[in-house]
């Protein structure tokens, strides 16, 4: 297999170290110019997840995009959502053709409101069947000190599914499959919103015993829209959904959660993302979910929290009680 790996942030490093476990051939692209020559030269992410040792016979850094695509296999996208088309600028068709595409971008293109796979499809004719999305609760901190995790790939093509999954296993990552594409990704993009909900709420000094109210709630409320936006039998208690809507809302790793912490601690939107330095996807991906459930008329109470306090600077107080009132 030979795979490029696009993203220069934490979990695409994860990502790479992973695959770098397997005797494999790994280009990885990253947009800045230093950061490459770094890794070429000290073989480690100097931004972040500083700590992995990359094996440098096994990954070739890049600058160059175009570059990084010839002669490959696999392309895995891991840059966030929101800039995933500038990421992708320049780029045609005939740049993915033949090319298997990996999502692991956990959020939605921002302007059309699309899940990657869909968005994907439609801009560089990469058919469904060549597409899959790695899931799970796997946070990149955790792959970096070699903690056991587990992922899931989706994909309706099982052959594909298969044959990257065997590729992410290694004796850290056990990794399994699953034909529920279009389900894995939306329950992504919304365990990052919930995450900013259970985050709020513990800023502004909610217990356990209501955060367990409300990511049991919130399980429900993905069930509810995955179920009208891409209908079919699934088992949401699985890792793939279940297990990362929980380690997303309750660990220490989960940006979106630490995003939604600082929230209800009294920060502005503005002033949570300075002092972060990092890209809480739910912020993006509250707009796109928050737009389909008021067109597909889905009731999605923890969703509208999100977005009052994010996008209509309702204080996290009147918010608060709203949401309150709405949970069973």
């Amino acid at each position: 297999m030979k795979i490029t790996v696009v993203g220069g942030g934490s979990w695409a490093t994860a990502i790479v170290k992973i695959l770098s476990e397997k005797n494999l051939k790994i280009k990885w692209w990253l947009r800045n110019k230093q950061t490459v020559e770094h890794i070429k030269k000290h073989h480690h992410n100097p931004q972040y997840l500083s700590s992995i040792e990359l094996h440098p016979s096994r990954v070739k850094p890049y600058y160059n995009l175009k570059e990084a695509l010839k002669n490959t296999d696999w392309v895995v996208l891991a840059v966030p959502a929101a800039f995933l088309k500038d990421a992708l600028k320049g780029l045609t068709p005939e740049h993915f053709e033949g090319k298997k595409i990996i999502s692991a971008i956990k959020g939605m293109e921002t302007e059309s409101r699309q899940l990657i796979s869909d968005w994907m499809e439609q801009q560089y004719k990469i058919p469904i069947s060549r597409q899959g999305i790695i899931a799970g609760p796997c946070h990149a901190e955790e792959v970096a000190q070699e903690k056991q995790s587990y992922l899931t790939i989706g994909s309706s093509n099982p052959e594909l599914a298969k044959e990257f999954a065997e590729a992410m296993t290694c004796r850290f990552v056990n990794c399994s499959v699953s034909p529920d594409l279009h389900g894995i990704e939306y329950a992504a993009v919304m365990k990052n919103i919930i995450a900013i909900a259970s985050g709020i709420a513990h800023g502004m000094g909610a217990g356990d015993n209501f955060q367990a109210v409300l990511v049991s709630n919130a399980m429900q409320e993905i069930k509810r829209f995955v179920q009208i936006l891409s209908p079919g039998e699934r088992d949401m208690s699985g890792s793939a959904y279940l297990g990362d809507l929980l380690v997303t809302s309750y660990s220490q790793f989960s940006r979106n959660r630490t995003f939604g912490n600082m929230l209800g601690r009294g920060y502005s939107v503005a002033n949570a993302q300075l002092e972060m330095k990092m890209i809480a996807e739910g912020y993006y991906a509250v707009t796109a979910i928050h737009g389909l459930a008021e067109k597909h008329e889905i009731s999605l109470p923890i969703t509208s929290f999100v977005y009052a306090i994010v996008y209509k600077k309702m204080p996290p107080k009147k918010a608060f009680q709203i949401l309150k009132s709405q949970l069973t």
